[in-house]
């Protein structure tokens, strides 16, 4: 029985109430808010006009005061009636943010102090036939830790120290400070006789000769006194069979579960013959078996139930190249994967509110984009089920980390390690049976900056925490998901946690100036210089997988003008500034400055930034992918965005894609073709191929001057093996010129079969070029939902600019060669009406035709 409705909302001053008082059934509460559960306090007072919208302008300043209130839920419910002798019955919250005191009937249940899982309460015999009250009072955050140690190194808010929610509630360098409260996960009622499924774990224990061994372990709680057998059965349905097994519980061999429930746990193994393995959807098809479980009691009735879907398929990381060199790649099925993707952070700052329709929209997006891996990075949670199933279902793995980033955590503190326990057990019991979950990563940078802060001498104390992530959680995996891969923090390995040859790496050279390489114990320098924080380090980059590096870009257009006060929508402006929550603002002038010069208004600013964004990663992505295996993943920092704002995300807040999410699309091909170049220096072509079976094509090269004179064509037989880079040609850069000007023209790969997409490359920066004026003649069909768009001349970085939210295109920031025609096809992620005569259309360097 889920318990959404009805739900009523109020605020007090701390301390100032009785809280029996509120919660007893007879406090009335008819002037209430109404609120939505599950949701937070914040999107209803926004809903019902309390507080405007914290995304515009500095409102989330203006509802600071949210934080310091005592916040109530309550809501009536009926029930039918007393549980039987053998019945039981829970109250379970998914998610209650943070420190809350639950009531039933004027009765205190409990409190819980972590936002980040489930809680559950046994309510047996406190029903009453018909009406309830149920009552949930939240503390002000910063109450309960306010006499807490706290003087040593966090990032950010050092209350989150010692709060279990999400990092980035307290603000971090892409979000505002907002941090949230409320019921923001389903609440239940469960009823169980005898006894239920606590757990379901399907593993892939082995796939050889055609064969692949399927273990799944089942833990059931029983009821005290319950001491009759029961029945575990089985099954495991898919492509037109299926494969059933049983278990006989005893009331014998119970185990004590961390909950201090009695527990058993069964193991069934299956032999599927001939399995359809699951895969990226990159490499294959992201096939899904159901798994039915149904525990019955010794009378043959069911008890409980538990259904949801799994892969079959092995995963491991491969450590060592058999040359002898490093590699930190993943083997899926037997075949090395290079990942290519993004870190996911939540959603939306009010993460509660978020609907499950954003997440598809999302995924759906980088699967399209064809990223085959995202991260679930540190800072956020333990992310909702719909992520995991839609992963699952679209072929995309996850690396995920348990939510600890960038501080110290006190673990020295008997209940603060009490409480991480209980939420680390919790977390792998949830998510261990999603076949995407690739891997366990215990936090996020704690060990390299730790290291790198000490060095500087901005910490003095011990790594608080190291306990968690070194000893307790992997204690806990060895237990519960024993073989999944697990890695203590991100980046780790080699004389640097962030060292290149050993280990994964996050490259914040670019963008934050680090100097790097260095070892343990040398200098921490940075270098916030054109040179300095440039995208073209990245070629200098040998890692073994890339699992964080980026650089900021605008938003849309639209996006920034809904959440900006009139009249301040400006270059430069204060609210223009607000948007951005990272330090030294001046990385990303001097990015720009060293690229595409520094932009001179609002509109060179978007396209400047998107711009850099662009061609910087695929600068870097190709540079990695031509090192296959030896540098096998690509995690570009980030996805997505919490609200609208500037950031180093693919896709702004208003789900509309930037530049770079189309440029993704692209370097991001399974197979691509790619130059290695340096002004003056000979163009080297390479052919990437991430395929399990061999390819070959004809490319065509071509060298066109912007206006129009094509001055070399090269049609070369390409041909790569299964999972290879190869290395093409090589041209030296005068003799594909001609005499031409390196400034003046644009080098194109093609497939002439369609294997690759396009790939422009250009032989000087583009503050460097000369590109002449072009126009551009528009034609738009709303019915087929189509834009058609020719120029006359050379176009740079020709640009559909949406006027709404959701809306994707075929492509859109491309070039077209001079008199080239190019239809994009539009879709709304909702189904909901495109805009298109609203759709304005310009290149960097033209404008299109009055009426286009």
């Amino acid at each position: 029985m889920k318990l959404a409705g009805n739900w009523k909302l109020q605020w007090f001053e701390p301390g100032t109430r009785a809280p029996l008082e509120i919660a007893s059934p007879d406090f009335a509460d008819y002037f209430w808010l109404d609120a939505k559960v599950p949701g937070d306090v914040h999107s209803t007072l926004v809903r019902k006009k309390v507080i405007d919208d914290p995304f515009v302008g500095h409102n989330d300043m203006k509802c600071r005061w949210v934080e310091d209130k005592e916040w109530w839920y309550r809501t009536r419910f009926a029930w039918d009636g007393e549980p039987e002798d053998d019945e039981a019955v829970e109250l379970l919250f998914e998610g209650l943010d943070t420190f809350a005191t639950v009531y039933l009937n004027g009765l205190e249940l409990g409190r819980t102090e972590n936002m980040l899982v489930e809680h559950a309460f046994d309510v047996t015999g406190l029903l009453r036939e018909g009406d309830n009250v149920l009552a949930v009072r939240f503390d002000p955050v910063h109450l309960p830790v306010r006499d807490k140690e706290k003087n040593y190194w966090c990032g950010f808010e050092k209350d989150r120290i010692w709060v279990r929610k999400a990092a980035m509630n307290f603000g971090w360098d892409w979000g505002p400070r907002l941090a949230t409260v409320g019921i923001w996960k389903d609440v239940h009622l469960r009823k169980w006789r005898k006894a239920r499924i606590s757990s379901v774990f399907p593993r892939t224990a082995a796939v050889r000769d055609g064969k692949a061994v399927v273990e799944v372990d089942a833990e059931i709680a029983r009821r005290p006194g319950v001491e009759e057998p029961l029945t575990l059965e089985i099954s495991l349905t898919g492509d037109g069979r299926s494969v059933s097994g049983c278990a006989v519980l005893t009331a014998d061999g119970r185990s004590l579960s961390s909950a201090h429930l009695p527990e058993q746990k069964a193991r069934v193994v299956f032999e599927v013959d001939r399995p359809k393995l699951w895969w990226t959807h990159d490499l294959g098809e992201p096939y899904l078996y159901r798994l039915a479980v149904a525990l019955k009691d010794a009378e043959g009735r069911v008890l409980d139930r538990a259904e949801h879907d799994f892969g079959i398929r092995e995963i491991v990381l491969e450590e060592r190249h058999e040359s002898g060199e490093n590699l930190f790649c993943f083997r899926l099925n037997g075949v090395r994967l290079f990942a290519k993707g993004a870190n996911w952070i939540p959603v939306h700052s009010f993460i509660g509110a978020a609907e499950d329709g954003r997440y598809v929209k999302l995924l759906e997006l980088a699967r399209d984009a064809g990223m085959n891996m995202l991260r679930v990075w540190a800072g956020g949670i333990y992310e909702k089920d719909i992520f995991y199933r839609e992963c699952d279902r679209l072929g995309l793995l996850v690396w995920q980390d348990f939510m600890f980033a960038n501080a110290l955590y006190p673990d020295y503190n008997r209940s603060f390690m009490a409480n991480v326990r209980d939420e680390a057990v919790k977390a792998i019991r949830r998510l261990r049976k999603y076949t995407c979950l690739a891997l366990w990563c215990g936090n996020n940078e704690i060990d390299w900056l730790y290291e790198r802060e000490k060095t500087a001498g901005r910490i003095t104390t011990p790594m608080y925490g190291r306990k968690i992530w070194h000893e307790l959680i992997p204690e806990l995996l060895h237990e519960l998901d024993p073989a999944r891969i697990y890695r203590p923090s991100t980046p780790y390995g080699g004389s640097d946690h962030n060292a290149e040859d050993v280990g994964n790496r996050h490259n914040w050279q670019v963008w934050h100036g680090n100097v790097e390489p260095r070892k343990f114990g040398e200098p921490v320098l940075q270098d916030i210089s054109v040179e300095g924080v440039s995208f073209k380090n990245y070629k200098k980059d040998r890692t073994r997988f890339s699992n964080e590096f980026g650089m900021h870009a605008s938003s849309n257009r639209h996006t920034l003008e809904r959440y900006i006060p009139e009249g301040e929508f400006y270059w430069q402006s204060e609210e223009m500034a607000y948007r951005n929550k990272d330090i030294f603002h001046e990385k990303g002038m001097l990015l720009m400055k060293g690229f595409t010069g520094v932009p001179r208004n609002l509109d060179q600013y978007i396209r400047f930034s998107m711009l850099t964004q662009a061609e910087g990663l695929k600068y870097g992505i190709e540079h990695y992918r031509r090192r296959k295996p030896f540098t096998s993943g690509a995690l570009i920092w980030q996805l997505n965005d919490c609200w609208p704002g500037t950031s180093w995300s693919l896709i702004d807040y208003g789900l509309l894609p930037k530049a770079s999410y189309y440029y993704a699309r692209k370097f991001f091909a399974p197979v691509a073709a790619s130059i290695d170049h340096d002004p003056g220096k000979p163009l080297a072509v390479w052919l990437i191929n991430d395929r399990l079976e061999a390819v070959e094509d004809e490319l065509v090269l071509e060298v066109v001057a912007f206006e129009g004179r094509t001055l070399r064509t090269e049609v070369v037989h390409v041909a790569a093996g299964p999972n290879e880079a190869r290395k093409i040609a090589e041209y030296a850069e005068e003799a594909l010129l001609g005499g031409a000007a390196p400034d003046a023209v644009a080098v194109r790969l093609r497939s002439r079969g369609g294997l690759f997409p396009d790939n422009v490359h250009y032989l000087r920066d583009f503050k460097d070029l000369r590109l002449p004026p072009a126009r551009l003649s528009v034609e738009r069909s709303a019915e087929r939902r189509t834009i058609t768009v020719t120029a006359d001349r050379f176009a740079r970085f020709v640009m559909l600019d949406m006027p709404q939210e959701e809306v994707v295109c075929s492509d859109n920031f491309f070039d077209l060669f001079p008199g080239e025609t190019r239809t994009i096809e539009l879709r709304h992620l909702s189904g909901g009406e495109i805009r298109i005569e609203a759709i304005a259309v310009s290149a960097i360097n033209g404008e299109a035709e009055a009426g286009g």
